[in-house]
Formats: structure tokens, sequence, C-alpha cells
């Protein structure tokens, strides 16, 4: 970090730990949100600022299985296309005025207005929402959608005031009704939030029942994993993600609690540009996923830290059986990755050459050069171009989408975190997130997976999907949970806790001075 702005950082933070109550805590991440919309982004540090500023019609409980939050009740109509909902009485957005299904109405149809919600799809064929009175509403579907549930306890479906009609909202205004408000965002900075009095917890899986304990949370962007470090052992910084490298000192000095989170609903794997040779013959991904091996990169960056994931959806994630996938994934076997190349017309005079796509953070950059070695053992020559996830993302879909270049295609470490084996229908139905792997049979089955509603039904069809996507090497697992799973915290913090899908909650949180 340039010398500059780290003694700029260092002040700021030297200047909020002067000023600090036993009530503030400070909470640094390496990245800042995109938006305080939650229709106007998809990314994780998004989702956890979203959780502090508003609340869902439902809640997950610790193993991921929603219930009522906002919502109180609901039935659902014998033919599954029409859910009527119950709200409990006397939430408060935080402009004082209520929150009642009128809200929940202009919620959901911005979701699918002139300007959707980035996540729209996850929403399911809604094509209604009537208020029957203020605390009662009905959802009508075209279809049977077996994720619709789960969807209203996730973020990406907070619940927005309907007073939020400003140009500002998303950028320095948002109201909404959950434990926080919001002060002020300084884009790049801080995010810096206060208690709401008024919080009632309906349906959360934490202790407290009414409004958070500490009186403002401050969210810090300090991307420099040594700064956070630096602020952390100052007392400058409570909870933050530290240096994976230091983590073993830092438990053996015992000045830090080091917590890492479960069920985090993340995923990373391998994805490849199937539009164009190489990995438009099977052979070559094929290839790609017996050269690499996850385990032993895994061990060397994280210890144990992270898991091997067979599965296209992580673990804690309906679907997920890490027996059932092993049957069809790709055991390190470097002796059948060669002859696959030697197939194709690849030798050690002419190795197959592509270049891996890697997002900055967590020490992927060290296990992208495992892999690379790995790779090159068998004869696959792979350049590897690291960059932030939202670069990564329009790269993967313009290299999908160009079928006429001459360069080889690319293949990439993706990373998706979610709640519901639906990301399997967002990623792969056409023409999918990256405008990757297409097929009419393909199409056909996830289809299935979103209009089946018995479990028992859906897991069959949401099993038949990652069999074929895993015999046709389209989602190579790699390993589970994939960044900001771990968070060091100050002994004076107290209550902190991490619920499912990597939602950090501070209803419980006190800070005690002196600590």
């Amino acid at each position: 970090m340039p010398a500059l702005p780290g003694l700029a950082l260092t002040a700021s933070l030297t200047l909020g730990a002067t000023t600090a109550s036993a009530q503030e805590l400070v909470w640094a991440r390496y990245g800042d949100i995109d938006s305080l919309d939650p229709h106007r982004a998809t990314s994780t540090l998004s989702m956890q600022v979203w959780d502090q500023i508003y609340d869902t019609l439902l809640a997950f409980d610790m193993e991921g299985n929603p219930g009522p939050n906002m919502a109180a009740s609901w039935e659902a109509s014998e033919d599954g296309l029409e859910y009527t909902f119950t709200l409990n009485e006397g939430i408060m957005c935080h402009d004082g005025t209520p929150f009642d299904a009128n809200d929940v109405k202009f919620t959901i149809d911005r979701a699918f207005g002139d300007t959707p919600s980035l996540t729209k799809t996850s929403w399911g064929p809604i094509t209604d929402v009537t208020v029957v009175d203020p605390l009662t509403f009905k959802v009508t579907l075209a279809s049977k959608f077996g994720a619709f549930l789960p969807f209203l306890a996730d973020s990406f479906s907070s619940m927005i005031c309907d007073s939020n009609t400003a140009e500002t909202f998303g950028s320095t205004t948002a109201i909404g009704t959950g434990p926080f408000s919001l002060d002020e965002w300084v884009k790049g900075s801080e995010v810096a939030l206060s208690k709401n009095p008024d919080y009632v917890n309906y349906g959360e899986p934490y202790d407290n029942e009414g409004a958070p304990h500490i009186d403002r949370l401050l969210i810090r962007t300090v991307p420099e994993a040594q700064t956070r470090l630096a602020a952390l052992r100052t007392g400058e910084v409570h909870i933050a993600e530290p240096p994976f490298d230091d983590i073993e000192a830092i438990k053996e000095a015992g000045e830090l609690e080091i917590m890492v989170a479960e069920n985090t609903g993340q995923d990373v794997f391998w994805e490849f540009t199937t539009s164009r040779a190489p990995f438009d013959d099977i052979r070559a991904r094929q290839a790609v996923a017996y050269a690499t091996d996850p385990q032993m990169a895994i061990d060397i960056i994280y210890g144990g830290l992270t898991n091997r994931e067979w599965c296209p959806v992580a673990r804690g994630v309906f679907g997920n059986d890490q027996e059932f996938c092993k049957q069809y994934g790709y055991e390190y076997d470097p002796e059948k990755a060669k002859a696959l190349l030697a197939e194709m017309g690849y030798g050690p005079d002419n190795p197959l050459e592509t270049t891996m796509f890697v997002w900055t953070g967590g020490n992927r950059h060290k296990l992208a050069e495992i892999f690379q070695s790995q790779l090159a053992q068998v004869g696959i020559d792979a350049g590897v171009e690291i960059m932030d996830i939202g670069t990564m993302n329009a790269r993967v879909k313009a290299q999908n989408e160009d079928t006429t270049s001459d360069e080889p295609g690319t293949f990439d470490m993706m990373t998706w975190s979610w709640y519901d084996p639906d990301i399997l229908y967002q990623l792969w139905h056409s023409p999918g997130a990256y405008s990757g792997y297409q097929s009419p049979e393909l199409d056909a089955m996830l289809e299935e997976t979103r209009t089946t509603i018995d479990p028992d039904a859906r897991l069959e069809k949401v099993q038949a999907v990652i069999k074929y996507l895993m015999e046709n090497a389209v989602h190579i697992g790699l390993y589970s949970p994939g960044w900001e799973w771990v968070f060091a915290v100050r002994p004076e913090v107290e209550g902190f806790k991490v619920g499912p899908f990597l939602h950090p909650n501070f209803l419980d949180v006190t800070v005690v001075s002196g600590g």
C-alpha cells in the first residue's frame, strides 16, 4: 500500500478508536459494497450490508431451512400457484412509516419493473402480487417454483419500504426495516449504520428478540490484509478477515479469536469456454479435471480451513451429497489427463495452450500457481490472469460469446454463493449467467428442478442435473467455502455469530470496555 493512503487510513481508524463508545463496533472488510439497493448488485459484500439495513419475509435457521420472519405465516394453494402471506403487526420502516403489504407489493413489482432486479429469475415466475389488507397479500405464480420459499429468506429478497422513491436510493439513501439504519455511505471507505430502536426480531435464529445492543456499526473498506491485522491488534478494528498466512500464528498468540463460518453456500469450480477449441471438446475439459489436485492445493494454501468440494452445489445446500457427486467426479489422475490430450493430438512437443482466469483475494493467486504447475506436468500450458470479480465475470461472458476468435478458449476458477440448487438454473439454463455451456436436454432438466415442489422428487431432479454437469465436465467442483469465511475477532467482542450462507449478524453483539 502506498505510504500516503496508508497514513490516511491509520489516522481515520485511530480517530474512530479514540471517539468510540463501548457500543460502537468497527468491522473491516477487503472491499466495498456495490450498491445499497438489493436489486442492483449480487456481491457477498453488498448482501452482508443489506442484512443490516433490510429484513426478509422469511428467515433461515442455522441449518439453512426457511421459516417465519416478517411474515408470520403463509398458505399455499393446492396447485402450488398461489401463496397467501400474513405479516406480523407493528413492523416499522426507518423513516417512521409502518411497513405493510403495500411495501411488499412495491418491492416485488420493482424487482420485475422496467429496470428489474439483477436476480429477477430467482423470484420465480411471479405474475401478480395482490394486497388483500394491510397485513395480508397474495403472490401468484405462472408455474410451480420449488425455490420460492427459500428465496424469501435470502438477502436478494430484502423488503424495501415504498418511501424509497428518491433518485438517491441505492447510492446515498436506503430505507428498510432492519436492525440498523443508514447514516452514510462514503464510497470506497465506510458504511456507517446506527441501531434501529424499533427493530423486532421475529425469526432470525439469535437470542436477542429486539434492537441490537450496540449503538453503531461501522463497516470499513480496508483492502490490505496486513493493515486489517495491524488495526485489529491495536483495537482500531474489532472484526476483520485476517491474512491467511498469519492465521496459525494468530491462533498461537491467542490475542484474537479465529472464527470459521460454516454452511456458507460457497462453491469454487472450474468452468470452460465451450464455444470454441479446445474446450468445445469434452476431452480437454476432462483433462483439466484429471490434471488438477484440489485437495493438495487447498491443504497447502488453507490447511484445514476449507473442504474439497465434489458437487456443483456447496455443502449445506439442498442436493449436496459428497458420495453421490464423487461417483461422477474426477479423481486426480495425471495419466488419464495425458491420454485424453494425446487423443486430441497434444503432447510434450505440442502442449495445449489456454488461459486461466482467477479473481483476486483469498490467496487464490497462490492456488492458481499450484494448479498451473499441475497442468504443466500433463502438457497443458495455462497462462494465469488475475482480476477483480466484476472484470472476470465480464471477461468470461465475452469469451463465451466470441465464437470466431482464433485464440484458444479460456477456463476460469469461478465462484458463487447460493442457498438453493436453483443456482444451477441461473448458471446453466440457456443463455445462463455467462452465456456458457448450453443444451436443450440440460434446459429441460433444469426446468424440472424448478417446477418440482415435493422434496424427494426435487432431489431426484437436482441430482440428475448434477450428474449431467459432471459427466459432461461442465461444472467441476474444487473447494468450499471460498472467500471471506474466516473472521478474526477482538476479545472485547462478545456474541458475534455468522449465520448460514455467510451472513454475519450483530444482534447479540456487545463490546465490553477494557477487553
